[in-house]
């Protein structure tokens, strides 16, 4: 029943703000109903974190130790990207950037994206997830040509065909995942289910899986902004506003990851080896590797910080590729600390690209005298981000380093690589925003500031200290991810 109520608060806010997405209590409704459903998720936790595993609705929806997590965390940070969008949007549309009928759109548009992320990760059958994350991406695609420039039409066009080709890549990966089931499990609905492929997987033809990895590996990578399908990413983000750059970067890119991740587990089983996975490391060390250099060569700040996204999801694809406890739970920790920590950087990059009225990072100086909550929540999101003690990312990098140098010594060279260079671009570009003295002319804003101290407290605490619960949550995950991998080890060994 939890499960159910949840999706309906976002669909229903999503039907009511299509015609009162304009009005004067739209924003608080929009805050309103992600809140509703962020308590709808914290339930759906406790249930899960009391009573184990558990099937809704005849077994459509399944939810685990895996995704009840991300499903938090999305109702989390929907809610206080809706927070955030409130002063945001109302400058904009106070600047005439939208006008009436583009916020009834934003508004509704946004809550039925969060309704199509809940959709992907709650899910038992892998055609719906599918279906979802197309849903994901058509509303996505207009919201980033919200504000009609030819600009932002380019960016929603190229993100719509680059993410249409994926997808429908994704989609044969789908058929052939179902052809292998109907072998085992017969016509029909069953074998379309996540717990009735877990449970045969090993008896699932591993031919026939392999190339439906093959299939997903392009399709939902080029959703996670994997190099090369990652040419998206940076113009959607650049383009669209800033609350949906942070949901795009926060919460799509995990979901369409988790989906890669669930494949992973079936075709482990399948082949009972460890194939897919050393094709997630290789595709996850090259992302890392030409992001970190992309940094380099960024002169829009939105853009930086989306070639940002790209290396930290390399970094995780990286890390569940590589398998093994250390490795999957340092991943586990770093879908979580990532979208905190860039949700929190791109409110204070809104705030200071509505302040400095430009997104061209050389223009933008002096954030700390201008507005010191923007410039420090900026500096600090920085560090994080970069990997710095004590914040959440440096213990989740640290982790996925100690297995790098435990399961492939020989890789540690070019994982380090990427870090030192994604470090030394993120403080050098930076740096002089924050820093120096301020410009003159500087529009008044009314940022919102809750958001951001709340996430970075957040990253803090995670980085010091990670509660019982959430830790034992990630073990009961990664037992979930690498139970096929454990067994074709003990066969090497045997």
């Amino acid at each position: 029943m939890t499960v159910i109520v949840l999706l309906c608060v976002s669909l229903g806010a999503a039907g009511v703000l299509a015609f009162a997405g304009d009005r004067r209590f739209a924003p608080e409704l929009n805050i309103l109903a992600s809140a509703a459903t962020f308590a709808a998720s914290a339930a759906l936790a406790v249930d899960v974190y009391v009573n184990g595993p558990l099937l809704a609705a005849g077994g459509f929806f399944f939810v685990d130790a895996f995704n009840v997590y991300l499903t938090v965390l999305t109702a989390f940070v929907s809610m206080t990207t809706a927070i955030f969008s409130r002063p945001y949007m109302r400058h904009e549309r106070e600047r005439g950037k939208v006008g009436h009928w583009g916020m009834r759109f934003y508004h509704a548009m946004f809550q039925l994206f969060i309704f199509a992320m809940l959709l992907a990760l709650l899910t038992n059958n892998v055609g719906v997830l599918w279906i979802s994350m197309e849903l994901a991406t058509l509303s996505t695609v207009l919201l980033v040509s919200l504000y009609r420039t030819p600009s932002a039409i380019e960016a929603a066009w190229k993100y719509f065909i680059l993410c249409g080709v994926g997808i429908a890549l994704a989609l044969f990966g789908t058929v052939l995942l179902y052809f292998a089931a109907d072998r085992v499990l017969g016509e029909g609905t069953p074998g379309l289910l996540w717990t009735n492929l877990n449970g045969v997987s090993s008896r699932l033809d591993p031919r026939v899986m392999s190339l439906a990895f093959i299939f997903f590996m392009v399709g939902y990578g080029t959703k996670v902004g994997l190099v090369p399908m990652h040419n998206w990413l940076p113009d959607a983000h650049s383009e669209g506003p800033t609350p949906i750059s942070a949901v795009l970067s926060g919460l799509l890119l995990n979901v369409a990851l988790y989906a890669l991740v669930r494949c992973k587990v079936l075709v482990d089983g399948a082949t009972q080896s460890h194939k897919a996975g050393y094709i997630m490391m290789f595709f996850g060390l090259l992302s890392l590797l030409v992001a970190a250099f992309s940094l380099l060569r960024q002169k829009d700040i939105k853009r930086f910080f989306a070639y940002s996204s790209i290396e930290h999801m390399g970094i995780a694809t990286f890390a569940f590729g590589l398998g093994g406890p250390i490795a999957t739970f340092g991943g586990l920790l770093h879908m979580l600390v990532h979208s905190l920590t860039k949700s929190s950087i791109f409110f204070a990059v809104g705030h200071a690209a509505q302040m400095t009225a430009t997104q061209e990072m050389g223009r933008i100086q002096g954030l700390i005298r201008a507005n010191p909550f923007v410039g420090w929540g900026l500096m600090f999101g920085v560090m994080a981000i970069a990997g710095m003690p004590p914040f959440g990312v440096f213990a989740s990098e640290f982790l996925i380093l100690t297995a790098t140098m435990k399961d492939a010594w020989f890789l540690t060279p070019l994982f380090l690589l990427g870090i030192a260079v994604a470090f030394s671009a993120l403080f050098r570009m930076v740096m002089p925003m924050v820093f120096g003295a301020a410009p003159e002319g500087l529009t008044r804003t009314h940022p919102a500031h809750l958001p951001v101290v709340l996430h970075m407290l957040l990253v803090l605490m995670l980085g010091i200290y990670l509660p019982s619960f959430l830790s034992e949550w990630f073990h009961k995950a990664v037992l979930l991810l690498i139970k096929y991998l454990l067994v074709w080890i003990w066969r090497i060994c045997d």
